[in-house]
């Protein structure tokens, strides 16, 4: 499975940000998205994450009201939405492929998704 992200950029507080990831190759095998973001000094953190069949999202508590993630299977493509983008909200955004049925803090751990994106710079200006 091969991931592509892309839609990062340089946005002013309060605006708005669409991130895409395009997934492509053993896409059938794919049973979750999730994407995670990572801060200059900071771990790498769990953001949102979405089924690939039957669409059940989990949202970090940091983002809930302010993000929304949905997919398009016919284009094998997950959409992160954000809205209300907060200077805290910088760092670079990773999108992420799991193999595997999972637990609910399962879908939230690193270590348990297979396939990662290269990741797409989102910087949030105050």
């Amino acid at each position: 499975v091969q991931l592509q992200a892309s839609g990062g950029g340089l946005v002013q507080a309060g605006g708005s940000l669409r991130l895409s990831c395009a997934a492509s190759g053993r896409t059938f095998s794919v049973y979750g998205i999730g994407w995670f973001r990572q801060a200059p000094g900071k771990e790498r953190e769990f953001v949102i994450d979405i089924s690939w069949s039957g669409g059940r999202t989990k949202y970090a508590d940091s983002v809930k009201g302010r993000f929304t993630i949905s997919r398009d299977n016919a284009k094998n493509t997950v959409y992160l939405q954000m809205n209300s983008l907060k200077p805290e909200d910088t760092a670079v955004y990773y999108c992420a492929a799991r193999l595997k049925v999972v637990t609910t803090k399962q879908r939230m751990a690193v270590l348990d998704y297979d396939y990662w994106g290269q990741g797409t710079l989102v910087t949030v200006s105050s």
